[in-house]
């Protein structure tokens, strides 16, 4: 007898050896048990999964005159006739290649025709969604009204292409993917049977290999069993799958991790030399860095992967060298490079590209990148590797001291909300000469127009930054000058949208220096309620505080005083010793 493959030499021949599909064997035992078969099945599901099979099973089993457990007996007569290959009662049509109208007329013209051997007459039509629309109508009628002995299964791998009409007069059954620990009890059963040793590792590579298919595991599990003559290890499925070493795979993702663009670029290239696809490279990699995320996020991973403890150590030891977001952001690059392959001239300068992009974040303009970098300084301010200095006084966020004051006078209520900013302490000078210092240039206000305002790049960061840069740019004349400060200050809030309430709230405020502090009057109530909530008085200390301004006074305007007289006392100020003419109307 002429050789067999794996999944056609042991394809089960009874219910109890279909792997999975549970919840479709026990509908079909129980319509054999109680004598309600159907007469038009759908069986839809990935390739792989037992659709054919089950079929099959299913026709012997309704054929059957002892069945044991609703599967054929295998001894009795009928069972004995439906084993042979030349049955008039099970027929196996190829829909891809008889798909016209007139192979399904002729079908419809047979199926009159009763049983020879059992009670029914199956016809099994496999990639039935290749049926041309005229080939469906032509089968439509016979489908929904068959003879009592007919029988139809349709199985496809794409129910979509199915038309309505068809779905409405079959019952349903949807196979799913093998779970990866189901089809490894599979691979060994049959290599077991086959007499075949073999290492549980490559039993566990040929499995994730499947991709949840039980003939794709069993075909690559035949060309395994024929490529070693002694015991199938794991290196001998990944020389069959053609995949690199996980040593290569491992050299090229530390060197992205450490974020060495040459050595990553070199063990790229040295993979392509040897005539690896760049495709089967870039899959290669994908699964490795999906190794890397389960490694490094759980805690059975050893059960969970199921490789050779020497693989384990060096995919534990590429894990170490990145947190988790390097991970996604890497492996987000890569995913998205496998997919641009599809479109691209030249799939080796996509790869390249992506391995650089991997390895050189601070050329890279998107968010995850920006993400990282942040990340790596805080790695290095946390481990005391550099400390941030500024004319010898660290930058540190200063502590806001909040202190209300309510004062009576003239009858009125003097409501004064006071911000006070403590100087910083001086830094010693008996620092280590090895300590690595840095210096953070002070932002420069600038007109409008000119990209100079402080806030306009991130609208949602504190104000409270480089306080003593700030004061360092800010000449003491400008500091007595409050409508250049006021000016300044509205400017920075019309340039932050996310404060477009609080520049409005600050349009209509009056200013001036009483001292070394800025004084905002204000006549309405609910605008000095609203500028002296927590988070508006916080933000304008900071705001001010860059303008060197560190001490404020937010004032409720007195009764009786309005703008024409404090403009005329401005006047009368301005001008002293001339004589002002006030006409009155």
């Amino acid at each position: 007898m002429a050789y067999l493959a794996f999944y056609r030499a042991f394809r089960p021949v009874s219910f109890d050896g279909v792997v999975r599909q549970e919840h479709i064997v026990r509908i079909l035992k129980n319509q054999i048990a109680t004598d309600k078969v159907g007469h038009a099945y759908l069986f839809c599901g990935p390739r792989g999964t037992g659709k054919t099979t089950l079929a099959k099973i299913f026709a012997r089993a309704i054929n059957c005159e002892n069945p044991q457990d609703g599967s054929p007996c295998g001894s009795c007569p009928a069972c004995k006739s439906l084993a042979e290959g030349g049955n008039l009662d099970i027929y196996e049509i190829d829909a891809a290649s008889n798909n016209g109208v007139d192979e399904m007329r002729d079908l419809r013209e047979k199926v009159q025709y009763p049983p020879v051997a059992g009670r029914y007459k199956v016809y099994i039509i496999d990639e039935v969604h290749m049926l041309t629309a005229s080939a469906f109508n032509a089968v439509l009628k016979t489908l929904e009204e068959p003879p009592r002995h007919a029988v139809f299964i349709l199985a496809t791998t794409e129910p979509q292409k199915i038309p309505a009409t068809i779905l409405s007069r079959c019952m349903r059954f949807d196979f799913k993917l093998l779970p990866q620990k189901d089809l490894e009890e599979l691979v060994k059963s049959v290599l077991t049977r086959a007499g075949k040793d073999f290492e549980p590792e490559a039993v566990a590579q040929i499995a994730r290999a499947g991709a949840g298919s039980a003939r794709d595991s069993l075909s690559i599990a035949d060309m395994c069993a024929s490529y070693s003559r002694g015991k199938l290890t794991y290196d001998d499925v990944n020389g069959v799958l053609g995949g690199a070493e996980h040593t290569v795979i491992a050299q090229i993702c530390d060197a992205v991790f450490k974020e060495d663009a040459s050595a990553a670029l070199s063990a790229v290239e040295g993979v392509l030399s040897t005539g690896k696809s760049v495709g089967v490279l870039v899959k290669d990699l994908l699964s490795y860095l999906n190794d890397c995320t389960i490694v490094k996020v759980c805690k059975n991973y050893k059960e969970i992967l199921n490789l050779p403890e020497e693989t384990l150590n060096i995919i534990k030891t590429s894990a170490e060298l990145a947190n988790g977001h390097k991970l996604l952001r890497v492996t987000e690059i890569l995913a998205k490079a496998e997919a641009d392959m599809r479109y691209a001239l030249s799939e080796r300068i996509t790869l390249e590209t992506a391995i650089y992009k991997c390895s050189v974040p601070q050329a890279d303009y998107n968010i995850d990148a920006l993400i990282g970098k942040i990340n790596a300084l805080e790695q290095k301010l946390e481990s005391g590797k550099f400390t941030v200095k500024n004319n010898g006084i660290p930058l540190n966020m200063p502590q806001l001291t909040q202190k209300e004051s309510i004062t009576e006078h003239n009858n009125t209520t003097d409501i004064k909300a006071v911000r006070h900013i403590p100087s910083p302490e001086p830094v010693s000078e008996l620092e280590p000469a090895a300590r690595k210092t840095e210096t953070i240039k002070p932002p420069v206000l600038k007109e409008d127009g000119d990209g100079g305002d402080p806030f306009s790049s991130n609208p949602f960061a504190s104000p409270v930054k480089n306080v003593q840069s700030a004061i360092s740019e800010i000449s003491p004349e400008i500091i007595r000058n409050s409508g250049e400060i006021f000016a300044r200050f509205l400017r920075c809030l019309r340039t932050t949208h996310r404060n477009a309430v609080l520049f409005t709230l600050c349009m209509d405020l009056e200013n001036s220096f009483d001292g070394n502090t800025l004084v905002l009057t204000t006549e309405s109530e609910s605008v000095l309620k609203a500028l002296k909530r927590d988070d508006n008085a916080k933000f304008i200390t900071g705001l001010l505080a860059e303008l060197g301004v560190f001490v404020y006074d937010v004032r409720l305007k007195a009764q009786g005083e309005n703008k024409y007289e404090k403009a005329l006392e401005e006047l009368k100020n301005n001008f002293k010793g001339t004589e002002i003419d006030i006409k009155e109307e």
